[in-house]
């Protein structure tokens, strides 16, 4: 089909665009702090959203209801989650903070018990063990029996960032605002709490032409572009799994960007865990219907 067709690129332009952010965020935290980065790319995004949307004659559907949840919603994302993921990008080499955070939706499904009275299946258990033996891997690096955590805070704040981002999906499961809106008035609430934090903590000082660019192709892209991206192919295309699945084409590619951009030699360690995390969550998604449109992975 012509329109599937479609899809799939739409799909694989978004999947491209989210294999580049984890160099991008290495690269920008080479010159910026994690609040700085985040209330630059969050700015920017926001700028992009609101231009789509007054394009398409969404901002007063936008303007007129869901600043309730939006409330609450924008102080998870994009102000916990972005803060806690670039802070454990700033401690951990990227490979490290990428493939843990790969582990959110198994995190979703292990939450979705008490929050949405879910029942646990012997499949969910297993992909769990899988996944987070895979955890344990790359946090320990290698070093499974001889524990030596190289950075527990690092691995801390990566794994912390997967909670935050699947209590959000999870909370907001309910949530009847289209996605573009729900974005848009999100980053409407993070934004002004964020320039609250930066003027009281780092300020605007040490900014490099460097440091912006990459933060400015952060809020363009991962947080905005691709978002749009993803969300036209899951609405355009026949079966939601044939671009849920593109999502694992990811891991790799940014491995290797980060090899060849950033510098970072590739740890064996990371590749055994990233195999045992993308293992568990195909054993997580054999039994499981592929989850909502907006509920990717960075």
């Amino acid at each position: 089909m012509l329109a599937d067709r479609r899809a799939m690129l739409y799909g694989l332009g978004a999947v491209g665009l989210w294999s580049t952010v984890a160099t991008a965020f290495k690269v920008a935290l080479a010159d910026l702090t994690p609040l700085q980065l985040i209330w630059v790319a969050a700015l920017v995004s926001w700028s992009v959203i609101g231009l789509l949307m007054l394009r398409q004659g969404k901002l007063h559907e936008a303007l007129r209801s869901g600043w309730k949840t939006a409330a609450w919603a924008g102080l998870l994302n994009p102000v916990a989650y972005y803060l806690v993921l670039f802070a454990a990008y700033d401690r951990l080499p990227g490979q490290e903070a990428m493939a843990l955070n790969y582990t959110w939706a198994l995190a979703m499904g292990l939450l979705a018990v008490p929050i949405l009275d879910q029942r646990l299946t012997l499949m969910d258990v297993l992909a769990g063990l899988v996944a987070y033996a895979g955890v344990w891997t790359i946090a320990t690096r290698g070093q499974v029996v001889n524990v030596a955590f190289a950075d527990p805070l690092g691995v801390g704040l990566a794994l912390v960032s997967t909670l935050i981002w699947a209590l959000y999906w999870l909370f907001n499961a309910r949530d009847r605002r289209s996605p573009l809106v729900a974005q848009w008035q999100n980053f409407s609430v993070g934004v002004p709490l964020l320039t609250v934090l930066l003027i009281l903590g780092p300020g605007f000082e040490g900014f490099t032409l460097k440091g912006v660019g990459a933060g400015i192709y952060v809020g363009f892209f991962e947080m905005g572009i691709a978002f749009v991206l993803w969300q036209v192919a899951v609405q355009t295309v026949s079966r939601t799994s044939k671009v849920s699945n593109l999502i694992f084409l990811s891991p790799p590619v940014s491995l290797l960007l980060l090899y060849f951009i950033v510098g970072e030699p590739i740890m064996p360690s990371t590749l055994v865990g990233l195999v045992l995390i993308l293992g568990g969550l195909l054993l997580q998604q054999w039994q499981k219907s592929p989850a909502p449109a907006s509920q990717k992975s960075r």
